[in-house]
């Protein structure tokens, strides 16, 4: 991957069965449209925490521009 070392921690994530279901298997849901958009957002979050550490993280809010 272009010479990036990615760490070998591990994940862990909490989420539902629905939201399992459709990120394992792409099952929708008709009447809960927002379940795999909302199980994509945890993983990510999750990624996001060990790859950008908070304190490299810029907080553009506190920058007076």
């Amino acid at each position: 991957m272009n010479g990036l070392k990615l760490p070998n921690d591990k994940v862990t994530i909490e989420l539902s069965v629905k939201e399992a279901m459709a990120l394992a298997a792409g099952v929708r849901f008709h009447e809960q449209t927002r379940i795999a958009a909302e199980a994509r957002k945890k993983v990510l979050s999750s990624l996001e925490s060990i790859l950008i550490p908070e304190s490299n993280k810029i907080h553009y809010q506190l920058l007076e521009v």
